[in-house]
């Protein structure tokens, strides 16, 4: 059995259609295996996607984001001479992978070497969100404070 009625997360769940619908289009969606790839925690809030992509040249491979999706794409441009293969294992065939990036994570740089893309990837917290804490203090030091004031 591997679906899942989430309609009662739908129901009760004020906010997280969102989530529910990213379970939704998982569960869905058959995720490309074209070009490989690999997911690294590099430290506590960077991360790392590498892409293999033998044969391909930085300027076939566009990346972007866009409303917290982050999409690569290749486009391997056509070659002008008729090359007879005996053997052909490089694919070298166009790509678009989609990663769906959780709130506040930015891509801080890329990069191509030995046919291996390097996305870099850090969580970026607002000060705002981020845990601070709170003093405690007792009804007496308001009084005393407005006795001051006066």
């Amino acid at each position: 059995m591997r679906t899942f009625d989430l309609s009662p997360l739908y129901r009760t769940a004020i906010g997280f259609d969102r989530l529910a619908q990213m379970f939704d289009n998982a569960q869905r969606a058959d995720q490309p295996s074209y070009p490989p790839y690999n997911i690294e925690l590099v430290a506590e809030d960077k991360y790392r996607i590498t892409m293999a992509v033998a044969g391909f040249a930085r300027s076939e491979i566009d990346i972007e984001t866009e409303n917290e999706t982050l999409k690569i794409t290749g486009r391997k441009q056509k070659e002008d001479k008729q090359v007879n293969f005996l053997h052909r294992g490089i694919a070298a065939r166009d790509f678009e992978q989609r990663f769906q990036l959780a709130n506040h994570i930015k891509v801080v740089g890329a990069n191509l070497e030995n046919g291996l893309l390097n996305i870099e990837l850090v969580r970026e917290i607002p000060e705002a969100l981020k845990p601070r804490k709170i003093e405690i203090g007792s009804q007496d030091d308001n009084v005393q404070r407005l006795e001051r004031a006066a």
